[in-house]
């Protein structure tokens, strides 16, 4: 009898141990799930960050400067080479891309330096200076606007440049950010243009009205590039330099 109350006594201990310590378990096990939550959360940030922020070859100074001057030259010969087909260029999606890939300072540092260039050695003749100041502050804004598109991009889930950027949200805002640009460069231009040839803005809607065609072609051009060219290079060049 004195074996049997002591094993019930035992019981009744052990059975109140575990009560008291069932609570202190699933509150342990509660937050160590919390924890190893925070911990892959974490991990997979820093992954995607590394995948779309950092890169081996970006990091040294030396192949950015080379980079920038690739960037500029390709954007200088491409305007070059479609020069004799009117309002038809390449010239921004790359300034664009070259922001895109490289980031703000070696964004607008392309835009510049490659306009300057361009419109300093334009064939057809160098554009009046209050145009041909605009031209340079847009194609640096055009760099800036490459960069800050892949700022925005580079943590959406949509962005995957080493599978395929050829989804719906990336291509309509590319189609939007390109037929932005090439509206706001054709109606700004036309407004300097028409300021220094007729000194007023009278003659701004039929001045804009005579090239309607060309700017037509310019604006569907360029959206189209932004479209169908600009994914597929981004794709390419992602895969060589991250």
């Amino acid at each position: 009898m004195i074996e049997e109350k002591t094993d019930n006594s035992n019981r009744g201990a052990t059975s109140a141990e575990k009560l008291v310590n069932e609570p202190n378990i699933k509150k342990n096990k509660e937050s160590f799930t919390s924890t190893s939550e925070q911990l892959i959360e974490a991990g997979e940030k820093k992954e995607g960050e590394e995948e779309y922020v950092h890169s081996v070859w970006l990091k040294k100074f030396s192949f950015r400067i080379a980079l920038l001057s690739m960037f500029s030259a390709l954007a200088v010969v491409l305007g070059y080479t479609l020069a004799g087909i009117p309002n038809v260029e390449l010239f921004t999606l790359m300034i664009f891309l070259g922001g895109f890939i490289m980031g703000y300072k070696e964004g607008v540092l392309i835009g510049l330096l490659s306009s300057s260039i361009f419109i300093f050695f334009n064939p057809y003749g160098v554009s009046p200076l209050p145009l041909l100041t605009y031209q340079i502050i847009h194609y640096g804004l055009v760099g800036l606007a490459g960069a800050l598109t892949h700022w925005f991009l580079k943590n959406k889930k949509y962005f995957k440049p080493k599978e395929d950027l050829y989804v719906w949200q990336i291509l309509l805002l590319f189609a939007f950010i390109g037929a932005i640009i090439t509206i706001a460069y054709d109606l700004i231009s036309t407004v300097i243009g028409a300021l220094v040839i007729y000194g007023n803005l009278d003659t701004f809607v039929p001045y804009f009205l005579s090239g309607i065609f060309f700017t037509t072609v310019h604006e569907v051009g360029n959206t189209l590039g932004f479209i169908f060219m600009l994914p597929g290079l981004i794709q390419l060049l992602h895969k060589l330099l991250y």
